[in-house]
């Protein structure tokens, strides 16, 4: 995504996505649990990428590691989620250790996949701590405002500050190494990760459990609780729509990202950035990291980004009928069986020429 410089392990996506999924977490997900057991602190040297600060943090919180993994599974389908109907689907972390340049370099796309990475990590930490998977924290702490009329504190709150701070020491470490990239994109990169870490801090909410005599719910047991990444990934992407293109100038005696086309105003925390723009994405093109629309599938009837128009580019679009059979007109019997009958539908589907 950016020039090589130290890895940082994931949701930092410090310098390269091939040093985040490709290069080093990539490698971890594509080993066996038996090749990759973790459980040793001599197990973090064998994990290639990791800045020294990295390293220390793998050592004393060795549990940490797998949640950081199973961090990285989520970006991967939170963002083939959201941008599904786009012409940018998010397919490049896939291609891990080998991706375009609609990653490596500081895009939008860029952006918002660092992210959502860093998002990831908190959120993973946070929730663990919630499963009593990490034996250094428990539930997050209890509100000190009243929960409401007819509601009361309890249950187990996701950890959102632990998961913060460890996400953010762990992510933002490479780049805080000096001789490491250039400093336009370190600060990119660590502006975008407070972005995603903030629209998580955004997805606390009240959650609740009923009690009472036959259901009354008379009394509510409540809680602080995160939405799902994927939510938090639509935030996201709403950001990643309004994201504002910056140059590195100076201001002051140091040099600052300000909004290329308003540098009058600083940039606002909560907006994402990018260096360099992005192709349209229409046609395949390895040198601008474009992968193309060719045989993506559009939505002949939608007025949006997956209509047939705008996904394939004006290029038009070819039809098929599918034939699909599945259940039918299922009947539950007393007791205790369902049968169903065996139908048969047409199903249209288009694809872009």
């Amino acid at each position: 995504m950016f020039p090589k410089c130290a890895s940082p392990w994931i949701p930092s996506f410090s310098v390269s996505l091939e040093h985040v999924l490709g290069n080093t977490l990539y490698r971890a997900l594509s080993k066996t649990p038996a090749a990759l057991a973790l459980n040793q602190t001599q197990h973090c040297k064998q994990l290639e990428g990791l800045v020294s600060a990295q390293v220390q943090l793998c050592r004393s919180n060795l549990e940490l590691m797998h949640t950081i993994v199973h961090a990285a599974r989520e970006v991967m389908k939170a963002c083939r989620r959201a941008f599904a109907d786009m012409r940018w689907n998010c397919s490049s972390i896939e291609l891990a250790p080998n991706y375009l340049l609609d990653l490596e370099r500081g895009t939008r796309e860029s952006a918002f996949v660092y992210a959502l990475s860093a998002a990831a990590i908190s959120h993973a930490i946070a929730r663990a701590c919630t499963s009593g998977d990490l034996p250094g924290c428990s539930c997050g702490p209890v509100p000190g405002e009243p929960p409401g009329p007819g509601n009361r504190w309890g249950g187990c709150a996701d950890n959102l500050s632990y998961g913060l701070l460890m996400g953010a020491k762990f992510s933002d470490a490479p780049m805080k190494v000096k001789k490491t990239g250039s400093q336009a994109n370190k600060l990119m990169r660590l502006h975008n990760s407070e972005v995603g870490r903030q629209a998580l801090r955004a997805s606390l909410e009240m959650k609740c459990k009923c009690h009472g005599v036959s259901g009354s719910c008379s009394i509510r047991t409540c809680w602080k609780g995160l939405q799902e990444l994927r939510d938090v990934a639509s935030d996201l992407k709403t950001r990643y729509l309004s994201a504002t293109k910056v140059v590195h100038r100076p201001m002051g005696t140091r040099k600052h990202l300000v909004p290329k086309d308003l540098d009058i105003r600083p940039v606002k925390d909560s907006e994402l950035v990018y260096l360099q723009s992005s192709p349209d994405f229409c046609m395949k093109n390895e040198k601008v990291g474009s992968h193309g629309t060719q045989d993506r599938q559009c939505n002949k009837t939608s007025h949006g980004s997956d209509s047939c128009d705008l996904m394939c580019c004006g290029r038009g679009y070819n039809p098929y009928t599918d034939r699909v059979v599945e259940r039918c007109h299922c009947k539950y019997h007393w007791c205790c069986y369902v049968t169903c009958r065996r139908c048969e539908r047409t199903v249209e589907r288009y694809v872009c020429k």
